[in-house]
């Protein structure tokens, strides 16, 4: 964790009520505690914070993300370094550079998004638009070739309405998000949007959902399908039955897809990295082979 709290003024998030402002670690204490992760054993650092993005201004008084991200890959042991949480609005891109350049900075990005409608951003008081989103994910992708990007979705912030859950449908094809999720509009006390009237019923909020998730999954089905043949470096994290279970780089624990690993044959061990030759794929997950 890189930070706490948050200054953001997100209509529907009571993180800033509950946490406070964002405050930053020091980069020092970081590094060291990377380093000692690593000691005992550690393959993978995950960075997390409420916005990971703005790590660094209240400190050293400019958005130091990147150098974070470089110190921590040049920690010996660490062979993934994982990024979560980045708020698009006032995103940094030397982020991007560092991704590139840096093996061991995975080719993932978890980046929430919340809504494809630029009225709806505008009531979420997002800071951007439809048009600077899109503008923001095709320098990603430019600048990082092969990224996988994970996002998050709301149904159901209130003023959503039937022509606004289409821009957001129309969005997310568009987009073609790796990994997505979503969640239903809550009503949380003393936030924005709070005092603003709860107008979609929940039955609604529940069809909008299941209606986006439909809609990934064959945006998924279509991306995992184009893997099949190729051999990902994954990282092993379980045994269930016969078979491993894993990760790819593009795969953050418990969220997104998993690699099945079909080695009844092989003693692998969790915590172990192996080349595994993805031989299937369904809407949320691989299967594969070691590779010898």
């Amino acid at each position: 964790k890189i930070s706490e709290g948050c200054d953001r003024p997100c209509s529907f998030c009571a993180i800033p009520l509950m946490r406070g402002g964002h405050v930053s670690r020091p980069m020092e204490a970081l590094v060291a505690e990377g380093r000692n992760l690593a000691k005992i054993g550690t393959r993978e650092l995950l960075i997390i914070a409420q916005d990971s993005t703005y790590y660094g201004l209240d400190l050293y008084r400019k958005r130091n993300l990147s150098e974070l991200l470089k110190r921590l890959s040049d920690v010996d042991g660490i062979d993934w370094v994982r990024l979560h949480y980045a708020f698009p609005s006032g995103f940094p891109l030397d982020v991007l550079d560092v991704m590139r350049e840096r093996p061991n900075i995975c080719k993932y990005l978890d980046i929430p998004l919340q809504h494809g409608s630029t009225r709806m951003l505008q009531l979420m008081r997002r800071g951007i638009t439809r048009e600077k989103t899109e503008e923001l994910l095709e320098t990603i992708r430019e600048k990082v070739p092969g990224i996988a990007l994970r996002t998050t979705m709301i149904a159901g912030h209130p003023g959503e309405t039937e022509g606004d859950f289409l821009h957001l449908m129309d969005f997310i094809e568009k987009a073609r998000f790796e990994r997505l999720g979503i969640f239903q509009y809550s009503h949380e006390e003393n936030t924005h949007a709070f005092s603003m009237p709860n107008d979609v019923p929940d039955e609604v909020k529940q069809e909008r959902a299941d209606a986006v998730m439909e809609l990934q999954q064959e945006i998924s089905l279509n991306i995992n399908q184009q893997r099949i043949g190729k051999t990902l470096k994954v990282l092993v994290d379980r045994k269930e039955g016969p078979d491993y279970v894993g990760r790819s780089e593009y795969d953050s624990p418990e969220v997104d897809n998993e690699v099945i690993i079909k080695a009844p044959g092989d003693y692998l061990r969790t915590g172990d990295f192996v080349q595994v030759k993805i031989t299937g794929a369904t809407e949320f997950d691989l299967t594969g082979e070691p590779v010898k």
